[in-house]
């Protein structure tokens, strides 16, 4: 397969396997066209460059560079975006480059300020690369950094609006670089299509490049193919051994459509859920809502708020099974953002992203994901953060094409549906919530006691191995009990109640 590339393109291979295995420090250009960091790591590429640089200027024993020099031996230490900007600023101060490649240098380390999620540096980079692609000879390098250069560009855009938003864009390359080959196969496959078709759009302003937003939901959930979807094409760098690990693995999946949940009754789903939720007819119809006529079903990211032991998370469950959809509950505390995103297949605790690994799990391109209490996700940024991994996934575009880190490749996963609960909204950062719909669940009160204690009554003799029939109707005297302990308020206290009274009767049962 080699032997069939330009040699210009064999040329560059080799050295990104050099790069990779940590015998060819990358150029800056060659970073620009999208070669890997040295080993594939950020910090060590970092640490690589400076190392080198510095003891270049060691050398060179002039005075106007020890101050750079000392930069770099502390960027080499401890890599950031301050330390970077540090070396900058010493950069600044020489006015006589004296043959030293400086200019690589200042390039280098606004790439580096990229993947810290400096949005600013990220656009010059997309400046940078635009620059090269029109310095490139042939028409397939001149396109590729095309791509590449809009990618970039739509990076910085995303960078701002999260810095807007109050969201913090510090971030590990991993994330970032996931990020950007995101935007770059959007936009690869977008030019590709429209130079094969031929066609124009109408309208400049309505071109397929657009981002939709929640405003307006995307006519592809409205219009949804009904013989399955394609969610992973194919496996990255499937030549290496564990690229031929996890190409085996997702083998039945590389390539094949996988069915999509069909649209139930929905008169029945709304009957069925309002006897088991009578207090939260609002939500029910709200979440049904514009679900009618649809052949599949896809629910919009969807945030439940209510106060805790309202019955969210039982709601959420009860609503993925009468939709008929696989569901998973996944708990939010202490949550990674690798366990969302995944986890590169080079680390020991590589895996897919939790979105992949339900599809694959249940064989349906169109699972429903459960995020209980996201509210209380930790905000630590060691190693990015689940609410920016989060934003990706809920953005039409992005979410077409996710790049999963662990199979190096985009994969569809603009079927899959999430729900979330959450007790307080504020911890959640608007940019998220942009993204979502706000439903306030309601809190039951007192008046819905003998519907609520006869359903729960019923689910606890079911959960002890009884036939339900022997969850008999509540008498009076016992309804007049629970009424004096529970006066509305948390259905945990009410279920803790009831098993109270359903234990209470199997003694006396025993008794008789």
């Amino acid at each position: 397969m080699t032997d069939k590339l330009p040699p210009q393109d064999r040329h560059f291979l080799r050295r990104q396997q050099a790069a990779i295995a940590g015998l060819h420090l990358p150029t800056a250009e060659e970073l620009l066209l999208g070669m890997a960091f040295f080993r594939e790591d950020l910090a060590e590429d970092i640490r690589e460059y400076s190392e080198r640089l510095s003891g270049l200027l060691k050398k060179r024993k002039r005075t106007r560079l020890a101050l750079l020099a000392a930069g770099l031996d502390e960027l080499a230490l401890h890599p950031s975006s301050d330390a970077v900007l540090a070396v900058e600023a010493a950069l600044d101060l020489i006015d006589d480059a004296q043959g030293l490649p400086f200019d690589e240098c200042r390039l280098r380390c606004r790439f580096y300020r990229a993947f810290f999620g400096d949005g600013q540096a990220t656009a010059l980079i997309a400046g940078e690369i635009a620059h090269l692609a029109s310095e490139k000879l042939t028409a397939a390098e001149s396109l590729h950094l095309l791509w590449r250069s809009l990618s970039w560009a739509a990076q910085s855009r995303a960078l701002h609006a999260r810095q807007r938003a109050g969201v913090s864009s510090e971030r590990s390359a991993e994330w970032f670089e996931m990020e950007v080959r995101t935007y770059e196969a959007h936009f690869k496959n977008a030019i590709t299509s429209k130079m094969v078709d031929g066609s124009e759009p109408k309208d400049s302003g309505d071109a397929g490049l657009s981002i939709p937003t929640w405003e307006e939901e995307p006519l592809e959930h409205q219009t949804r193919p009904t013989n399955g979807v394609v969610v992973i094409n194919g496996v990255g760098n499937d030549t290496t051994a564990e690229g031929k690990r996890v190409a085996k693995e997702f083998e039945k999946f590389k390539q094949r459509e996988l069915p999509l949940p069909g649209m139930p009754q929905l008169t029945e789903v709304r009957a069925r859920l309002i006897a088991e939720f009578p207090y939260a007819v609002t939500v029910i119809d709200n979440v049904l809502e514009g679900l009618d006529g649809r052949a599949n079903l896809y629910l919009r990211p969807m945030i439940l708020l209510g106060a805790p032991g309202s019955g969210k998370t039982e709601f959420a469950k009860r609503l993925s099974k009468e939709l008929g959809a696989p569901f998973e509950v996944i708990s939010c505390g202490g949550l990674s953002d690798s366990a969302i995103g995944g986890t590169a297949r080079r680390w020991s605790s590589g895996e897919p992203s939790l979105a992949i690994m339900a599809v694959r799990r249940h064989r349906c391109a169109g699972p429903i994901l459960i995020l209980d209490e996201i509210d209380k996700i930790g905000t630590s940024r060691n190693n990015g953060n689940v609410h920016d991994v989060l934003i990706g996934l809920y953005e039409p575009v992005t979410s077409r094409c996710w790049h999963d880190p662990y199979i190096q490749a985009p994969c569809d996963l603009s079927h899959v549906s999430w729900l979330m609960t959450a007790n307080s909204i504020e911890p959640i950062p608007r940019a998220l919530r942009d993204r979502c719909r706000i439903l306030r669940f309601p809190t039951p009160g007192a008046d819905q006691l003998p519907t609520l204690a006869s359903r729960i009554l019923e689910r606890l003799y079911i959960d002890a191995g009884y036939d339900p029939r022997w969850a008999k109707p509540l008498e009076g005297f016992e309804l007049d009990a629970l009424a004096k302990v529970w006066t509305g308020g948390s259905i945990r206290r009410l279920e803790r109640v009831v098993e109270g009274l359903r234990k209470a009767r199997e003694q006396a049962r025993r008794q008789q």
